[in-house]
């Protein structure tokens, strides 16, 4: 049985360090506020987002799991963590943090 799926795997391209490391970049500053300063992503109300919250640190997570070159198996966590989605996700948190 693992054989036969163990054939269906193709084989990995290298990755892309420069792509990694700008994960790793933007990744890192926005985990360190949530962590040390959570009310820096408070709105004009003083309130948090937390729809907005959840899709930052689904984007933060991204960043870290592509930044350490994990690479997951399913598609659907592929596509997740994938620099894609995880990037403009965190862009978005920098607006949250910079500008709200």
């Amino acid at each position: 049985m693992t054989d036969v799926a163990m054939e269906n795997q193709t084989v990995d391209k290298k990755p892309n360090k420069f792509a990694m490391l700008i994960s790793c970049l933007l990744a890192f500053p926005l985990a360190a506020v949530l962590l040390v300063h959570p009310a820096a992503m408070l709105d004009d109300n003083g309130h948090y987002s937390h729809s907005a919250l959840m899709y930052i640190m689904i984007g933060i997570s991204g960043g870290f799991i592509h930044g350490v070159g994990f690479v997951p198996r399913h598609w659907i966590w592929k596509w997740l963590f994938s620099p894609f989605l995880s990037w403009p996700l965190m862009i978005w948190g920098y607006y949250t943090w910079f500008f709200s």
